[in-house]
């Protein structure tokens, strides 16, 4: 390939980085209807930390976003109950934490190896800069855990 193709290739590629760049930056961020992140102990869970099972079924840290992704929502689906930092969620029960202000949060969780989860709730990005910055941690975050979302 002569030093011409490469260069119109390399310019193409650029020209479409920057296009997506400028995209991410000033579209509008989806608003959910709910505002709800929800998160399943699945049954099980305590037998398998009992048994010396390193069980981590939620993530060591949960990020919301005002705005968009605000209430955290636990479901108790294991056959005993566990506890979200002053909440007992007995079996099959639900809870529901919602966030008013951007900070990071620490909780004792008892379906965590360590006890311990921690809750970052940031700003809605109401800025180019800060939808770019937004988006490129959501996806970040969608290649590094579990989807966490309730299956049916």
């Amino acid at each position: 390939m002569s030093g011409r193709k490469w260069l119109v290739a390399g310019s193409s590629i650029a020209a479409t980085l920057a296009i997506v760049m400028a995209w991410a930056a000033f579209a509008p961020v989806p608003i959910s209807a709910n505002h709800e992140q929800p998160f399943i102990i699945p049954e099980g869970t305590w037998a398998r930390r009992m048994s010396g099972d390193h069980v981590d079924i939620l993530p060591q840290q949960i990020r919301l976003t005002l705005g968009i992704n605000n209430v955290l929502f636990l479901k108790n689906q294991d056959k005993v109950p566990q506890t979200f930092g002053p909440a007992l969620l007995m079996p099959g029960q639900s809870f529901r934490q919602p966030f008013e202000v951007a900070s990071e949060y620490q909780f004792a969780c008892s379906a965590h190896a360590s006890g311990q989860m921690t809750v970052i709730v940031d700003p809605f990005p109401a800025t180019p800069w800060g939808r770019l910055r937004w988006r490129i941690l959501e996806l970040a975050g969608s290649f590094g855990n579990k989807t966490h979302e309730p299956s049916a």
